[in-house]
């Protein structure tokens, strides 16, 4: 059987609704490639997964989908890995439930260099977007490919950082590959695919649902050697891929926030139950057993433009956590018109930050 025609077979075999991952996966481990399980006759099939499964396999037509997705691989960039090739996430393997065939669009060759996964919220403070661009840059110089899921907020600062350092980037999501989202991030997942790597385990065509996203969630952890959660509420979805990544034996990680706000809740509830502390990207890189380049420095580059000298003080009243403009005067002992005018300043430098209902924080570290 040529190349085509084994493809084809393994197709066949993820593309019958009704019989699932853990199902294929019994088949594969009795009868050995998809070909095989479909020459076996119908009372050995049934024998192995019971009659009603058996009737799924063998009675579904499903050659146009099949046909789809074979024409799908056959365009430049885009590939389909099933269990048996060489460029599958070996990482992968060793958790509990791998997929069994995988839409990859963009790098093969990420698949199996060390990663490390760089989650939080959908919805982050300035400082929480400001740190994952940064340590995922930082991560990425040191050699590390970063996953996250192409979510709002960390998960696309996290890729953004990745893409300005070394490009080494995979992002796994919870749509077919065909129908990328949210639809905020197009541009952003055109350039993963164009110099990263985007990954599926789900059919062409699937959209977004609740229930797909903590299966994708499961992919992230598992693949990486650890998981970073940069900022999480404590009903995140990057709480399960911490947990995941926990039962799956992988590394977690968290930094810590200010107590004031709920975004810090979700990492300080993980450090608790025994995440490490993350305050520098040495704190991270430490703690991973695989071979990577050494940083000229323990934490992220510096944020650029410098605060003017008459300002820094400012900085230093602000703290980290969100204050308002009358906060500042009473804290400084100068004029609103003169805090105004060094928050403005600050803001332009990219040292501090306007939140919502006329607060300020400041997302610099020094």
């Amino acid at each position: 059987m040529g190349a085509a025609e084994s493809l084809a077979a393994w197709l066949r075999l993820t593309l019958i609704p009704g019989v699932g991952g853990k199902t294929q996966r019994k088949l594969l481990k009795a009868f050995g490639p998809p070909e095989t399980i479909f020459a076996a006759g119908r009372a050995t099939i049934a024998g192995v997964i019971g009659g009603k499964a058996a009737s799924l396999l063998l009675d579904t037509d499903n050659r146009a989908v099949v046909a789809r997705a074979l024409a799908w691989s056959e365009v430049p960039g885009q590939q389909l890995l099933t269990l048996a090739d060489a460029e599958y996430p070996q990482a992968l393997l060793h958790i509990a439930d791998p997929p069994t065939l995988l839409y990859v669009r963009g790098r093969l060759d990420l698949l199996n260099k060390p990663a490390l996964a760089v989650v939080g919220s959908r919805n982050p403070t300035p400082q929480g977007l400001n740190n994952a661009e940064r340590f995922a840059a930082a991560f990425a110089e040191a050699g590390l490919t970063i996953a996250s899921g192409l979510a709002l907020g960390i998960d696309a600062a996290a890729h953004r950082g990745a893409l300005r350092s070394s490009s080494n980037t995979v992002a796994f999501i919870g749509t077919g590959i065909d129908r990328l989202y949210p639809a905020a991030n197009q541009q952003l997942a055109l350039d993963i695919s164009a110099r990263g790597a985007i990954v599926s385990e789900f059919p062409l065509g699937v959209p977004p649902a609740a229930a797909n996203f903590p299966r994708r969630n499961r992919l992230i952890s598992g693949f990486s050697h650890g998981t970073l959660v940069v900022e999480a509420t404590v009903d995140s979805g990057s709480l399960i891929t911490a947990r995941l990544a926990a039962e799956q034996g992988r590394e977690v990680f968290a930094i810590p926030g200010s107590i004031h706000s709920p975004h810090s809740r979700g990492c300080h509830k993980l450090i608790r139950e025994g995440a490490k502390l993350v305050e520098t990207v040495q704190d991270v890189l430490d703690e991973l057993s695989c071979p990577l380049r050494p940083l000229a420095a323990a934490a992220p580059p510096a944020c650029p433009g410098d605060a003017r000298p008459q300002d820094s003080g400012l900085l230093a009243t602000m703290g980290f956590d969100p204050c308002s403009l009358d906060e500042l005067v009473q804290r400084s002992g100068l004029t609103a018109d003169v805090v105004s005018v060094m928050l403005l300043h600050l803001e332009l430098d990219g040292q501090v930050a306007a939140l919502p209902g006329g607060r300020y924080q400041r997302i610099s570290q020094a």
